[in-house]
């Protein structure tokens, strides 16, 4: 079973996440907004794709402030982690918002909040996960 890496800091975010992945995806999830912890489960290959808010209220990393954009230039950076497939998710999404987002980022793909379409939102990640 493939699993989901959320990266959010709201928790009911991340439970409507977590249900729509689980049940409708067949996917196993985890979620953590800890970014040691994000690097640790990257770096140990316990998840096959990550779901990565892009504003990350919390979030610090050696001391300093990070969002979602800087912890994905951290794990593309990685040659360990490089390759791991990364979704943005925001709910600032102006039109150039997503390409600068992702330019800037490295991510693989963006998702925008809230998700409305359960089904499209499982097929999306489904699509970028890398073959069994």
């Amino acid at each position: 079973m493939k699993t989901v890496l959320i990266v959010e800091d709201d928790p009911i975010n991340a439970r409507v996440f977590s249900k729509i992945l689980s049940k409708r995806g067949g996917l196993a999830v985890k979620h953590t907004e800890n970014v040691e912890e994000v690097m640790q489960i990257a770096q140990s290959g316990e998840a096959d794709i990550i779901l990565m808010d892009v504003s990350l209220a919390h979030s610090v990393y050696q001391g300093k402030s990070v969002d979602g954009i800087k912890i994905t230039q951290m794990l593309k950076a990685d040659p360990q982690t490089a390759n791991l497939p990364i979704i943005l998710v925001t709910a600032h999404a102006m039109e150039g918002d997503r390409e600068n987002f992702l330019k800037q980022s490295g991510a693989d793909s963006y998702i925008s909040k809230p998700v409305v379409d359960h089904q499209l939102f499982v097929e999306q990640i489904i699509a970028l996960l890398p073959p069994q």
